[in-house]
């Protein structure tokens, strides 16, 4: 859980994904298309990644565990929360508020 504190503060967003999740990779693609470079944690490329899942699932509340999206160092939520803020226009905010965002 440490770990996952850590990565989650170091930058503006921060994304926790598997490279093989489509869904990690819809969500990297949005904040790609608004002009925000998130860094990503590959889990299933790190060596403590199996950890990290756990704690990510335990926060989160459910399994799979990715995306988990980080924004000014709190938890967002998975895709369905950072849809739900892209559609109800919070997300730009939320994004500008953290520092991801300038314009």
């Amino acid at each position: 859980m440490d770990r996952v504190t850590k990565l989650a503060g170091q930058r503006a967003v921060v994304i926790f994904s598997m490279s093989s999740c489509c869904m990690c990779h819809t969500v990297m693609r949005l904040f790609r298309e608004l002009g925000v470079n998130p860094t990503v944690v590959e889990l299933d490329e790190d060596p403590r990644g199996k950890e990290m899942e756990k704690a990510l699932a335990r926060l989160l509340g459910r399994n799979p565990a990715v995306p988990a999206v980080f924004i000014g160092g709190r938890l967002v939520g998975s895709t369905d929360k950072v849809m739900s803020l892209h559609l109800s226009g919070n997300l730009i905010p939320l994004l500008r508020n953290a520092g991801a965002l300038w314009v």
